[in-house]
């Protein structure tokens, strides 16, 4: 079967980046696509990965027709060639370009006259054919060969990849890192690749250096499978070290045979005179992750040892303040407050209720007063920053200030991977208030205290008893812990009256003080005691209760702890999505492997994407499924978050799933109206104190547990979850200790 291409005349690059992507224009003159018929001496934009590509040169690009919610139609290629020229005509054209230094119309036309249209071919064969045209130095001779002949070699090495099995993609990646090195590169160590190319894994590069019989035991695959373990376990565990045991077991285990250990040792002492991992006493890093804590820890020293600022009459401003918005703070909110504008680095702690957020708002309105700002010098001096998405709308909500994302502050090259604001290129807003540290992990944090200049007051915001980061590192419990920075601990409950239970409940589960009043019905809160078998059921009819009393998924969110199993995430979404939104004629679906996206449906955002303005963990919903009325004829799904549309093409459904119920990990950042979260004991590996706590502090009205009263008390005693390790609090006080 033909593969669909479209051919023509590359115009124009518009965009490229250092990886070979190209975004173009190319003059159809020719396509086997009847949706591309009428674009034929038209031109179209493209997008793809390319080894190399000459203005007012012909190709033949395989790929597909999408429609960018961004930049509109396209096509996106998967595969390209170059067009040798054909005729007389065509072949004098390519011999007279640009790519031909000193060879002009005039000798081009010659030869041609001599060695007919099949002249590139003949040169190719033996470069001598050129002695024949008359005035032709042997300069221009090796011009014109050298030249032909790194032409033919970028195709040939792309498809000697891609026949070894890099996808396109990855292949024109290679080639463009190494270009005519590619080969020997390979043959000498192919796992180079890993460090020299982006979004090349170990995993793949080790399966064909292993069809290409390489030694299963050779010192380049041992090196690279230790980077790889270090990596995933650092990944799966949120350790910023490892010790050499831990790694050993790794490479073992996947590598599945003993390993000599002086050969082990020796491939580990490479790394580190390499620069790829840090030995420090008996710890081992990847290096990045040691140079994140270094990071770090050099920027809190220099802003707890900077002078700090001393305001005339800050507390009668906080007076006026009271009286403007008829407010009353308390003692530690007055203290947080006036310590958040005096030092460089302040850190406001505290659970749900407890005025974090009131607080937030006044340190801004405060500082406007003190520095008589207007709302221009505001905006350019004030940055309110979180983590996710929604927990920066939620911040800009309260505050009734802009907020962003921190990858959004810090420009995020998605292409790139990289930040465009970093220590180079710096952003200057002097006052910077980040909420939900608890989420962030080492990487954000290094990346964000580099993008900021020295001369800063920094405001970190979070809840000490949350879940930490996903990725490495324990930021906001080793800060507080390292007793260095001012920390102010908001323990008042401001958000409740005389029936609100969910913060008193939070409270106690902090505080080690549950009892049995947990199963007493409130109005903000029910637990409702179920079996283990009876735990979906239960969800069925608690779900339909609540949409008869008027709410909709977007009011409601379940959460649990895991994925797997009867009661997992993954059998609930499937249950819930024909309780919150069944089938109907009319309404349009997609199965996608044994998943059916359908039309209103809840799902949860995977991966950053600032182009679109949309984080891992965003809440959105189907609002179209579309796939007759596209130009490709595939299916695109178009989804709405806060108002925000976003249309995606079948290659990347991946990035998004299901959202009627999602893990406690997902949820962080978030508040709720009506949280329902089940308690089983399946969880039991999952259920512990601040699994527990961070889920019921997502809830903002109401919360309903669904299980078993054992399971609940059993995780909210379970203080057992493991440990990270890290070296940032002690980094930190021997940094202090040298002063």
């Amino acid at each position: 079967m033909q593969k669909d291409y479209i051919k023509g005349i590359f115009r124009q690059t518009i965009f490229r980046s250092d990886k070979g992507y190209i975004i173009g224009l190319l003059k159809v003159t020719e396509t086997n696509m009847p949706d591309m018929k009428d674009y034929i001496n038209k031109m179209v934009t493209f997008t793809g990965y390319f080894a190399e590509l000459n203005e007012n040169e012909k190709y033949v690009m395989y790929g597909e027709i999408a429609n960018h919610p961004k930049y509109g139609f396209q096509y996106n290629v998967s595969e390209c060639e170059r067009v040798k020229p054909e005729d007389k005509d065509g072949v004098i054209e390519f011999l007279s370009s640009d790519l031909f230094k000193g060879v002009g119309q005039k000798m081009a036309t010659k030869i041609v006259e001599i060695l007919g249209d099949k002249a590139i071919d003949l040169i190719m064969q033996d470069k001598t054919c050129l002695y024949q045209v008359p005035k032709l130095s042997e300069e221009k001779i090796n011009v014109i060969y050298d030249t032909l002949k790194k032409y033919e070699e970028s195709t040939e090495m792309i498809v000697k990849l891609t026949e070894l099995g890099f996808i396109m993609r990855d292949a024109l990646a290679i080639y463009n890192m190494y270009k005519s090195n590619t080969i020997r590169i390979i043959e000498n160590n192919i796992y180079r690749i890993i460090d020299d190319v982006d979004e090349i894994n170990f995993t793949k590069v080790d399966e064909i250096a292993l069809k290409l019989n390489n030694d299963k035991l050779n010192i380049n695959r041992i090196k690279a499978c230790i980077v790889y373990v270090m990596k995933n376990l650092s990944f799966s565990s949120g350790d910023t070290y490892l010790f050499k045991s831990e790694i050993y077991e790794g490479i073992s285990f996947y590598l599945k045979c003993d390993i000599e250990f002086e050969l082990f040792e020796e491939a580990i002492s490479e790394l580190d005179g390499e620069y790829k991992i840090k030995i420090e006493d008996d710890r081992y890093y990847i290096y990045e992750d040691y140079e994140y804590e270094e990071n770090i820890s050099n920027k809190i020293i220099y802003l707890i040892n900077k002078n700090i600022t001393k305001y005339k009459n800050i507390d009668m401003k906080v007076l006026e303040l009271e009286d403007k918005y008829k407010i009353k703070y308390g003692e530690k909110q007055k203290e947080a407050i006036i310590k958040s504008l005096e030092n460089n680095i302040t850190i406001i702690t505290g659970g749900p209720g407890t005025g974090k957020t009131t607080i937030i708002k006044a340190i801004v309105e405060l500082y406007k007063n003190l520095n008589n700002f207007d709302d221009k010098n505001l905006i350019n001096n004030i940055a309110l920053l979180a983590p996710t998405g929604r927990a920066s709308k939620r911040m800009s909500e309260s505050t009734g200030f802009p907020a962003s994302t921190i990858h959004r502050f810090l420009k995020w090259n998605k292409d790139a991977d990289e930040f465009m604001v970093n220590e180079y290129n710096p952003d200057f807003s002097n006052l910077i208030i980040v909420d939900e540290v608890s989420m962030i992990d080492n990487h954000l944090m290094s990346c964000l205290l580099k993008g900021l200049t020295n001369n800063i007051k920094l405001v970190l915001v979070g809840d000490y008893n949350q879940l930490p980061s996903v990725g490495a590192g324990n930021i906001l419990k080793d800060l507080i812990e390292s007793d260095t920075i001012d920390t102010i601990e908001l323990d008042l409950l401001y958000r409740q009256n005389d029936t609100s239970y969910i913060p008193v409940l939070a409270n106690d589960i902090k505080n080690d003080s549950l009892d049995e009043d947990f199963l007493i019905d409130r109005d903000d809160y029910k637990f409702l005691e179920c079996s283990n078998d009876s735990i979906i059921s239960s969800i069925v009819n608690i779900v339909k209760m609540v949409i008869n009393k008027g709410y909709d998924y977007k009011r409601v969110q379940l959460m649990a702890p895991m994925y797997a199993g009867i009661n997992g995430i993954d059998n609930i979404n499937k249950v819930l999505q024909d309780v919150f939104n069944p089938f109907e004629v009319g309404k349009n679906e997609f199965k996608y492997g044994d998943i059916i996206f359908r039309e209103n449906d809840k799902v949860l955002q995977l991966v950053n994407d600032t182009d679109n303005n949309i984080f891992n963990g965003d809440i959105g919903v189907i609002k179209r499924i579309n796939y007759k009325g596209t130009k490709s004829g595939k299916p695109e799904i178009t989804i709405d978050y806060y108002d925000n549309l976003v249309t995606y093409t079948l290659k990347d459904f991946n990035k998004f799933k299901h959202g009627f119920i999602i893990s406690i990990h997902k949820s962080q950042g978030s508040e709720f109206e009506l949280v329902i979260m089940p308690i089983s004991s399946a969880y039991r590996r999952m259920l512990y104190k601040k699994l527990i706590y961070t889920g019921i502090t997502r809830a903002k009205r109401k919360l309903i547990l669904i299980g078993e009263a054992q399971s609940f008390v059993y995780g909210v005693r379970n203080k057992n979850e493991k440990q990270r390790k890290t070296s940032l609090l002690e980094k930190i006080l021997n940094l202090l200790n040298k002063k």
